[in-house]
């Protein structure tokens, strides 16, 4: 019976693993809803651009539920450009949902939005890149000569901008503007729902973010057909009182209906302390006075404000605890 004495060789190292896909560098997404005309050119004006840069890039479009065809042109346009992902919705979902499918899925340290109707201009890629990595982790685009109607379009969106600079205190001449580019960390973590993508700078600031501006080309539309116009208005307004909440008073609800409430009492109660003295002291007639009623009614207010701040409260902490949500972003730590 012989036995086997021979020393077993390790086994050869395996080869290192190739990532056939690396991450590029730079990702730019585009929302797209009924473009079938401008897609082609767009795609063009992109890869002319793209190809000129020394960044690796990929292009990412989000059909929002189009019935134009344009989800038919980007199936062939994805087969014709190597750099294209097309991601497409089951139906209209809308502007901020197209950008949250974007960025969930763009894979770039750095990343651009624009729209996909030729009004804004891919040129200016480079230049918010470079302006980007000056330091900041957002640079918003600035149509300063904006080729749209003056009264449907540029007056409205003017007064806009004002009151979501006020409200806010980011301070920026452009909110509407898509043409925006990000740091991949602050645009992962925009929690964007409704019609939110018009405040995504003042969102982003929530969130630490450095926040500059500058003036990009704006092209008139050629092709297509706006998607915009007044009766947005109103959905602003009601998306700007819910940004501001969530900014100022998301996670201390009762200062904001704490302070409605005392002050609602506070009006309240000298109003019925006037009428009981004159009631008591005067033999003044109560029931032909409106104004008993006005001060009961401040009063009632003012108690169910300040219980709506309590449970608010309560609410919150259930929120941040249950989910392990943090109520603040960490930039680095230093050791």
């Amino acid at each position: 019976m012989t036995h086997d004495t021979t020393t077993p060789q390790p086994a050869a190292p395996a080869p290192p693993a190739v990532n056939p896909d690396p991450e590029p560098y730079l990702s730019v997404v585009v929302p797209i809803y009924n473009e079938a005309e401008n897609l082609r050119p767009l795609c063009q004006t992109l890869s002319e651009v793209l190809s000129a840069g020394s960044w690796s890039h990929e292009v990412i479009m989000v059909d929002d539920g189009s019935t134009d065809g344009s989800a038919d042109i980007l199936v062939e346009l994805h087969q014709a450009y190597s750099w294209l992902k097309v991601v497409r919705f089951r139906r209209n979902f809308g502007q901020t949902a197209a950008l949250a499918a974007a960025f969930a899925h763009a894979r770039g340290e750095v990343i651009v939005s624009l729209d996909g109707d030729l009004q804004n201009d891919p040129a200016d890629i480079p230049k918010l890149v470079a302006k980007l990595n000056e330091g900041y982790d957002l640079v918003n685009g600035w149509r300063v000569d904006r080729q749209d109607p003056f009264w449907q379009r540029r007056l409205p969106s003017q007064i806009a901008n004002w009151v979501i600079s006020l409200l806010t205190q980011v301070k920026l001449h452009d909110y509407g503007c898509t043409l925006k580019a990000f740091r991949r960390h602050i645009a992962k973590d925009l929690k964007l729902y409704g019609e939110m993508h018009r405040f995504i700078p003042a969102l982003a600031r929530d969130l630490g973010a450095t926040i500059t501006e500058m003036p990009v080309t704006h092209h008139p539309r050629t092709r297509g057909t706006s998607k915009y116009g007044l009766a947005r208005t109103l959905w602003v307004i009601l998306d700007l009182l819910t940004v501001k909440f969530l900014s100022s008073y998301a996670t201390r609800p009762s200062h904001l209906f704490g302070l409605l409430g005392f002050v609602s009492l506070l009006v309240g109660g000298l109003i019925t302390t006037v009428l009981g003295v004159q009631r008591l002291f005067f033999a003044v007639e109560l029931s032909n006075r409106p104004l008993l009623l006005l001060g009961l009614l401040l009063i009632v207010t003012g108690v169910q404000f300040l219980t709506m701040g309590l449970i608010g409260e309560m609410l919150i902490r259930t929120y941040h605890e249950s989910q392990e949500k943090p109520i603040y972003w960490i930039k680095d730590v230093l050791e």
